[in-house]
């Protein structure tokens, strides 16, 4: 027994169905059309079939694939760009569920219908549509690119902003007509850090488009010194414990902020949240997803909305049948939009629609070069994919609104933002402002141009919001950050004495030169006090009047000698040298004056030079009036003649020789290194102290030594001549004057080391005043105290030691 059938012809059918497009129209040449017209309830994915539950009309999809249909008719209607050639279009609604843009983009590549083939043939065929304008999220968007990319079939999307989709190894045939999430990120944070917030939070969609778009954004935040209080992720299917659980994270945070990489159904399933637990007063910063999407802040869309919608725009009637979603249409076929009041006739997405507007003429333009087209265009040209693609990326033109259209290597167009104010109206419209311009193409000072327009912030406000973790330092202290907390968060430190900061949020303080100080505010630098001992102080005044009464007193004296010259008292020891002792203390007095006031190059060469040799000079005398009375007194001796060897003129020689050396030393300091002004930075740290710097150690205590040498030798000749049998011995008064004169300067030098700034210079002159004081009242005082009060005193007698007979 035999069996006979017949085969079937063969068949090629696309496995599944993605249903019939929306909206159609045949034409020479087919553009296919991806939009989400309704929102995915739940979707499911069972033996290769898929199963999609959908609801809520989106309006602005809607919006998107309408201006698809305006430009295509627009461009059918042109007789400059593809005359005689007519565009047709399929559109399909993907119901924003991925699995089913896979689908729709293999149908509009392959079409869906069933094709009988001769045997052993492919069923492979010429794509389908000659472009496919879509998708308008990210995630799709991926999908999409990702199938059709092997066969370089042209997608060009309006709204696909992750940045991922400019990697064109992966995604060779994708091109869009807004910018890339890279560009926009960092705008988000440029306009962030504008307004002074850096303690932020972050939402956004667990998607590539909030995950990517969010990333770029810290990865920029953190550039500029902005920081993320919380940065967390969702998706509107996830549970309900965590939606509720970010909602408890916004609770406990601090920041009034919100930067959110969300889509708008993300974004209208997460402020549901937020009224129901009537939290407010957020300034939320979103992207292009839902910043135009006014629906969001007021309510979102549902079936009731959705047939209002339609009995509004196309006056159809709906019937309920037996249950609320079983719904009938009836339409006049006379439908008006005129009067309609919905987010359908919002034209505040102009820019978005403009976007699709603009991927339309991309693709004619490019068909219109491949054809040839002048006045009439070549049918007969063969079209593939990759012809077209390369056509596209070619073109550069610019549409009648004056837009340029054109891709650079990765598909992208130029990044150019406005940045959008929301403004309530009193009619609960939201009002969509321009603001401010954002455009990569210039200079980064010049990209963020904030129009002067009044801002309504949240709650109504006109007061731009704060949203910092610590409150900004002002100038005079410095930034600690907190210990184990974000670098935003930080104490404000006064800073030390001798820094500054000029600048708010310093994170350091600057010492001041060496010649400054820091104000009481700690924010500027002002010069140091000069100080020096001046003859306007008080100490500066009381050691000059001292200086001049000594020079006085001693003035006083020389004129008591002079007018007495020729008594005993005078003329007994040595009045020559007397006169010259008397005038090298009163230089020794005016010596003094030399180290007030401020320092010069003169006045310090001077001070010291003046000092040392006044003051050898003087115990030059007194030395040579010491050896005077010992020299007398072994002449007295028989048979001596000391005294030829020791008369007025070696008396002068010896006080010229020792003066001389003084003289001697005194030069070769000036000439090596001499005394000089200086500035002393060091011992007061708020003040200057001009002193006058030794120049050479050595030369200044040589100076002091010499003069210490003299002083002990007078004293040791002194002392060995105080008990001589004179009546009036002068050897006792200079033996008692050098024990002062020693005394004080002995005591001097711990003073000087010890004391600050002009307080040493101060000791300085109080030692010169009180060794010349010694000197004078010890030896010329008690002399004229006999000369003017116990004249009876004067006489030679008495200076002999020899005693008066009393009369009877």
């Amino acid at each position: 027994m035999a069996s006979f059938s017949q085969a079937e012809d063969p068949v090629c059918t696309q496995r599944g169905d993605s249903g019939n497009p929306v909206l159609s129209k045949d034409g020479d040449f087919i553009l296919g059309g991806m939009f989400s017209f309704h929102s995915i309830l739940r979707e499911n994915v069972m033996q290769f079939q898929l199963f999609v539950n959908v609801s809520s009309l989106n309006f602005r999809d809607f919006q998107f694939a309408q201006t698809m249909l305006f430009a295509i008719e627009e461009i059918n209607n042109s007789t400059d760009l593809l005359p005689g050639i007519s565009v047709g279009y399929k559109i399909y609604d993907t119901c924003g569920s991925v699995a089913r843009s896979v689908g729709v983009t293999l149908a509009l590549a392959n079409g869906n219908e069933i094709v009988s083939v001769p045997p052993k043939a492919p069923c492979t065929r010429p794509a389908h549509v000659q472009a496919i304008i879509g998708e308008t999220s990210s995630s799709p968007s991926i999908a999409v690119a990702t199938v059709i990319g092997p066969f370089v079939l042209p997608v060009i999307s309006h709204f696909a902003t992750c940045a991922c989709l400019s990697d064109k190894t992966k995604y060779p045939s994708f091109l869009r007509t807004i910018p890339s999430d890279y560009y926009q990120s960092r705008a988000l944070a440029h306009l962030v850090k504008h307004f002074g917030w850096t303690w932020v939070g972050a939402i956004r969609t667990n998607n590539d488009y909030g995950n990517n778009g969010m990333a770029t954004f810290t990865e920029t935040a953190q550039q500029l010194g902005i920081c993320l209080e919380y940065s967390v992720s969702f998706f509107r299917t996830d549970p309900y414990v965590k939606i509720q659980k970010i909602i408890e994270i916004i609770k406990a945070s601090t920041s009034r902020v919100i930067v959110a990489f969300l889509s708008h159904v993300d974004l209208d399933v997460l402020l549901h949240e937020f009224s129901y637990h009537n939290l407010s007063g957020y300034q939320w910063v979103g992207t292009e997803s839902w910043i135009f999407d006014s629906q969001t802040p007021l309510n979102s869309s549902n079936n009731e909305l959705f047939i209002e919608f339609w009995e509004t725009l196309f006056s159809c009637k709906f019937k309920e049948l037996k249950s609320s979603a079983d719904i009938q249409r009836e339409c006049t076929g006379h439908e008006d939009l005129n009067g309609v009041q919905n987010s359908f006739t919002d034209m505040s997405l102009m820019p978005i629609f403009n976007n699709v507007y603009k991927a339309v003429y991309a693709v004619a333009h490019a068909l219109h070069n491949i054809l040839s087209c002048n006045k009439t265009c070549n049918k007969n040209v063969q079209l593939d994919p990759f012809t077209v693609l390369q056509h596209i990326r070619k073109i550069h033109i610019t549409t009648k609104e004056r837009d340029e259209v054109y891709f650079n290597e990765n598909g992208d167009p130029a990044a150019k933002y406005e940045i959008i104010n929301w403004q309530p109206r009193e009619n609960g419209v939201v009002e969509f402002v321009t603001v401010s311009l954002y455009d990569t193409s210039l200079a980064p000072e010049k990209q963020l141009n904030l129009q002067n327009k009044a801002l309504i912030w949240a709650r109504n406000t006109k007061q731009v919001p704060v949203s910092v973790c610590s409150e900004k330092c002002p100038p005079g202290t410095r930034k600690v950050l907190q210990k184990g907390r974000p670098v935003c968060c930080y104490d404000c430190i006064r800073c030390a004495e001798g820094q500054i900061s000029n600048v708010t949020d310093s994170v350091t303080c600057v010492r001041c030169l060496p010649e400054f100080w820091s104000n009481e505010r700690r924010d500027s630098c002002i010069k140091k006090e000069a100080v020096f001992l001046s003859y306007e102080e008080i100490m500066g005044a009381l050691l000059t009047a001292a200086s001049l009464f000594g020079a006085c007193m001693t003035i006083g004296v020389i004129l008591i000698f002079f007018k007495y010259r020729k008594s005993p008292i005078v003329r007994a020891n040595n009045s020559e040298l007397s006169f010259l002792l008397l005038f090298s203390l009163i230089l020794c007095f005016l010596c003094s004056l030399t180290f007030i006031g401020q320092p010069s190059d003169w006045s310090c060469m001077l001070r010291h030079v003046a000092f040392g040799i006044t003051f050898v000079l003087c115990i030059s005398c007194l030395l040579g009036k010491t050896i005077v009375v010992l020299m007398a007194f072994r002449a007295t001796r028989p048979g001596s003649n000391v005294k030829k060897w020791f008369g007025q003129t070696q008396q002068r020689l010896c006080v010229t020789a020792f003066t001389l050396i003084q003289v001697v030393i005194c030069i070769i300091w000036l000439t090596t290194f001499p005394p000089f002004p200086s500035k002393n930075l060091l011992q007061f740290k708020d003040k200057i102290i001009l002193e006058c710097a030794l120049g050479s150690a050595v030369g200044f205590w040589a100076v002091l030594g010499y003069i210490g040498l003299l002083a002990i030798l007078c004293f040791i000749f002194a002392f060995l001549a105080r008990k001589l049998p004179d009546n009036f011995n002068e050897a006792k008064f200079i033996t008692f004057s050098m024990l002062i004169f020693c005394a004080v300067w002995i005591t001097f030098i711990p003073a000087y080391v010890s004391s600050p700034g002009k307080f040493s210079v101060a000791v300085e002159i109080f030692a010169i005043l009180a060794s010349s004081f010694g000197l004078l009242i010890c030896i010329f005082i008690p002399k004229c105290y006999i000369i003017l009060l116990k004249p009876e005193k004067n006489t030679k007698r008495n200076m002999m030691g020899k005693k008066v007979p009393n009369s009877l």
